[in-house]
């Protein structure tokens, strides 16, 4: 039994440090990708939340700074972000907590050297210092077969490692358009250009093929802010008789992030996406009407994430997962984790790293076990001071579920 609050704290901060996670959305790939999984300093530094953030400051034209090789870039990034300004912001602060624990020296001029320390590394022998250090015991990829050189790996060389599982990523069939039909049409799916049974009933065949191919454990979409359902669209068509069938087959969440406003600024690209505030009728609606389907979701927007806490009150086959991207901040994930546990309890998946770079795990689950620690300790001893007994093995429970088995129960579960 816990009796005080240093104990509480300390118990608390413990087996949330110890912990291993299971990181439930991640834009990282297996090694047998290659040169998708994107590891080193200098694919920190020009991580596209830094290279946003550093065009508050540069003033070179956009295409002079695409047309730098990748240190070039970075080095330029480092000079404003790092020695011309205190680099307090989260992004910045992630690269130097990455460094960090690395055992670097952290100083303004240390770029050549963090260099000298990653080509002294193999990938294998990388991922696992990160994982390790990360206190990672497995992620899911993004795996999006639409893009050629991915789907080159799937097809010919893809090696499986058990650390890395697989999201069927269908963005480009979701909000493509209708060349997205002509694509599938040249592999060999018998589909037409309009939106009829022959059609639906070959892109189901690609995603029972894929989600097979992937071993998927969910399929995954991302969303703008105009995202609705049901609505007479392309997407919706395709959600309704394609993807939700195909789920249900395969007993595998759907996930949505909603919220992308993609290309605001087009001359950042990658970087020059923005957020905004979304519908949550069209999330109610799908867990309402389709009660056998599970769905994973996430929103951007700080504005909708208590009404996506009161949906999720509502249907058993809605989880509630992470604050990425925009939320990926102390303040507001301290906000939003604290929301989750007062309205859901213990029946959520609170983060997810999102990481892009291999490296960023080290920090993103740093920072946000620092975060999830604080908040959980607030909530035990509002629940000490009501007198209700806490022991460490119910911490340990409680912090299993929140960190991996929440998600692996609700991927396995049956509606």
């Amino acid at each position: 039994m816990i009796k005080s609050d240093v104990m509480l704290r300390k118990t608390v901060e413990k087996v949330v440090d110890e912990v291993k996670v299971t990181d439930v959305h991640t834009h990282l790939y297996a090694p047998c990708f290659g040169d998708l999984l994107l590891w080193g300093v200098d694919e920190l530094v020009t991580y596209h939340y830094l290279i946003a953030e550093a065009f508050r400051w540069l003033d070179i034209p956009y295409e002079e700074f695409w047309e730098l090789d990748k240190e070039a870039q970075s080095d330029l990034i480092w000079q404003k972000l790092f020695t011309e300004n205190s680099p307090y912001s989260e992004a910045c602060r992630g690269v130097l907590t990455v460094l960090n624990r690395l055992g670097l020296d952290i100083k303004k001029d240390g770029l050549p050297e963090y260099r000298d320390f990653f080509k002294n590394r193999t990938i294998h022998e990388y991922i696992d210092i990160v994982f390790d250090m990360a206190g990672v015991k497995e992620v899911v990829m993004t795996n999006d077969p639409f893009d050629d050189v991915e789907r080159e790996v799937w097809l010919k060389s893809y090696e499986k490692d058990e650390r890395f599982k697989a999201a069927l990523r269908i963005d480009p069939l979701l909000n493509g358009g209708i060349d997205i039909l002509h694509q599938l049409r040249s592999w060999g799916y018998d589909v037409e250009d309009q939106l009829n049974e022959k059609t639906y009933s070959g892109v189901r065949r690609f995603l029972s093929e894929w989600v097979e191919r992937m071993d998927a454990v969910y399929m995954a979409v991302s969303l703008p802010p105009t995202f609705d359902f049901p609505e007479d669209s392309m997407r919706a068509k395709l959600i309704e008789n394609c993807v939700l069938p195909v789920c249900r087959e395969y007993n595998i969440p759907f996930a949505m992030m909603i919220g992308v406003k993609k290309l605001t600024n087009p001359d950042l690209k990658l970087a020059g996406d923005s957020v905004g505030k979304s519908n949550i009728d069209a999330v109610e609606y799908l867990c309402a009407n389709f009660p056998h389907n599970k769905f994973m979701v996430t929103m951007l927007a700080k504005e909708n994430q208590h009404e996506l806490c009161v949906a999720a009150r509502k249907f058993r086959n809605l989880l509630v997962f992470g604050c990425w991207w925009f939320l990926n901040n102390p303040s507001l994930i301290d906000e939003i984790t604290r929301m989750r546990f007062e309205l859901l309890g213990v029946s959520v998946v609170p983060q997810h790293s999102d990481a892009r770079v291999l490296d960023q795990l080290i920090y993103k689950w740093d920072h946000s076990r620092k975060i999830i620690a604080h908040v959980l300790y607030d909530k035990y001893k509002d629940l000490m001071d009501t007198g209700w007994p806490i022991t460490e093995e119910d911490i340990v429970r409680d912090v299993e579920k929140l960190m991996g088995a929440n998600f692996w129960e609700f991927i396995e579960k049956e509606l």
